[in-house]
């Protein structure tokens, strides 16, 4: 390999990591707002007097997620296994313990 595309492969490379990290960023960004959506869907679902566990809702939500990953080419196990902590931590939000708990979600399949 010249000395040429080492440099231009390693200047590639750095604007990957770049952007790598803005795609992070903007990620736990999205998360921060979910859980924003989370802690008042949970204040409503009090308001009105429904439980905060709803297996029923959750499962759509990782069957969504699935079905958009398989539609984008990305395998869907681990997608679904992302949105199990994702709703895990909304739960939890929804009900005023936070997200930062590190046990993860109960599933309800």
């Amino acid at each position: 390999m010249s000395d040429q595309t080492q440099a231009e492969a390693l200047t590639e490379l750095a604007r990957c990591r770049d952007e790598i990290e803005r795609i992070d960023r903007k990620i736990v960004e999205l998360l921060a707002k979910r859980l924003t959506f989370g802690k008042r869907t949970g204040e409503l679902k009090r308001a009105a007097g429904l439980p905060i566990l709803d297996p029923t809702r959750e499962a759509a939500v990782i069957r969504r997620a699935a079905t958009v990953a398989r539609d984008s080419g990305l395998p869907p196990e681990p997608v679904r296994e992302v949105f199990w902590q994702i709703v895990g931590m909304s739960r939890r939000a929804q009900e005023g313990l936070g997200a930062r708990d590190d046990e993860p979600p109960e599933r309800e399949e």
